[in-house]
């Protein structure tokens, strides 16, 4: 386990007389032992070789190199509304840990009053009276302090949830803005082939009408241009829905981000690095807030069992109160009475209430364990598919890269070839229509490969940094006494 929790026993020293009056354990703990995932963690990676430096991936998106795509993750983080209900469950969270912490302490209540006799025999004068009452639940057999951890659990696992949604909203944000240059840059190739062609088609009719070619050639060219044109309201709605979906993502109507991505020349996608070394699978579970959010519920539920536990077993709670009066006012404390009382409370039968709790605690605890297995085996499969996914990507951009090259040089001796009247139309327009395909997959690819950065950085657990949500330090919190820790 990632988190190691600290005292679960907790009892006062004006509680010990008592406890060893009715011969009670004062520390005896009905808390199970926090269940261990029945995963086995490989050492190493199958996809990727571990031990090697890897840059930090708390700030990955920074390493792509693109301006805007940085302003959006960073607008993002700040404004993203997903992120807001996170932090108000965080604070949620802490002050159920507040709460949870007061049951240490006892409660007072005071009270004040006047009062005045009437009718014939009365005393004129005015009785004042004060006084307060206190109570006590001592907490034997870990009923508070099970409390403590499970709210200190849910505290963290609120933490880390929160984490995890930042680590997938800038990977989000990230992704869409690739996409957004990806289709910003196939729309500049369109319009440029559209360019092209519409010289093909001018040419094809020159050439028709001097009867150098048949109107078939004309025909073809119109086609080609046709094709290519229909794919532009496409590109533009693609791009549209992308810039969209990002403005929601950094908490703002549509329209200025599309502005953005349109206010000058396509910028091309960018190129991100290649990371070639990662962390042990156990750094990187550590290092996953969806995992040690996973693991928080599996301590959060083992505490409540039990908690659940030791309502099964006798209560110890002690009152008292002190009240003193007078008249006139400034005899108010001449006379002060008090009382302490201790009571010992043991449930009976309550039809079988409180040991169907134990069992729903226990079921929970089962729910989270297998949910933390989970998370584990869906880290670990994430971030072997990524590795594979970065390889191929790299690999599909530099083929990508060669056919383009090709396709160019195609492309160009086609069109001289038809302007010396050396081949036909259809040549020339299978080869421009190849070099079309050719780019259009090059930008693919190079969108892939940055997209596959951004899925391997996350895989990582990147994107994220435990200051930026003043998260608790499990190894702190677990040192301290849990009536002084914050």
């Amino acid at each position: 386990m990632f988190i190691l929790e600290g005292r679960f026993c907790a009892l006062g020293r004006a509680a010990l007389p008592m406890a060893a009056m009715i011969g009670l354990s004062a520390c005896a703990s009905l808390r199970p032992d926090v269940p261990e995932p029945a995963i086995a963690v490989p050492a190493d990676w199958a996809e990727a070789e571990t031990g090697t430096t890897s840059p930090d991936l708390a700030r990955y998106w920074t390493l792509l190199g693109d301006p805007l795509l940085t302003d959006l993750v960073e607008r993002a983080i700040a404004e993203n509304r997903d992120l807001a209900i996170g932090i108000a469950r965080l604070d949620q969270a802490r002050a159920g840990l507040r709460g949870a912490r007061a049951g240490y302490f006892p409660t007072i209540s005071g009270s004040a009053g006047a009062r005045r006799d009437v009718g014939d025999f009365a005393d004129d004068d005015l009785q004042f009276t004060v006084g307060a009452d206190a109570a006590w639940e001592v907490d034997l057999f870990g009923q508070i302090s099970g409390n403590v951890a499970a709210s200190r659990a849910d505290l963290l696992a609120a933490g880390y949830s929160l984490a995890d949604i930042q680590r997938l909203i800038v990977g989000q944000v990230a992704s869409q803005a690739i996409a957004a240059r990806a289709f910003s840059e196939q729309l500049a190739i369109a319009r440029s082939s559209l360019a092209f062609q519409d010289d093909n088609l001018q040419l094809a009719r020159w050439r028709n009408q001097a009867g150098l070619v048949s109107s078939l050639d004309v025909e073809q060219a119109r086609t080609q241009r046709a094709q290519t044109a229909a794919s532009i309201p496409l590109l533009e709605s693609n791009l549209v829905a992308t810039a969209n979906a990002i403005s929601t993502l950094i908490g703002e109507p549509p329209g200025r981000v599309l502005a953005a991505f349109r206010a000058s020349e396509p910028e091309p996608v960018p190129v991100p690095p290649q990371l070639d070394g990662f962390a042990a699978p156990a750094q990187v579970l550590s290092r996953r807030p969806d995992v040690r959010a996973a693991e928080a519920d599996v301590i959060a539920s083992s505490a409540r069992i039990g908690v659940a536990r030791a309502d099964l077993l006798p209560a110890l709670r002690l009152t008292g109160s002190i009240g003193a009066g007078g008249s006139p006012l400034s005899d108010i404390f001449d006379l002060v009475t008090g009382n302490l009382f201790a009571g010992l409370t043991q449930l009976i039968f309550d039809g079988g209430r409180t040991a169907a709790r134990v069992d729903n605690a226990q079921a929970i605890t089962r729910v989270s364990l297998a949910a933390y297995e989970q998370a584990i085996l869906r880290a670990l499969e994430e971030v072997e598919s990524s590795a594979t996914d970065q390889r191929t990507a790299a690999e599909r951009v530099a083929i990508s890269e060669e056919a383009v090259d090709a396709a160019e040089n195609s492309a160009f001796l086609a069109r001289s070839q038809y302007e010396a009247g050396l081949t036909d139309f259809q040549t020339l327009l299978v080869v421009e229509s190849q070099l079309l395909s050719a780019r259009n997959q090059l930008v693919s690819a190079q969108a892939d490969r940055a997209t596959a950065f951004v899925r391997l950085t996350q895989a990582l657990g990147g994107g994220w940094s435990e200051t930026d949500y003043n998260l608790p330090i499990p190894g702190a919190a677990a040192g301290q006494d849990d009536r002084t820790a914050q």
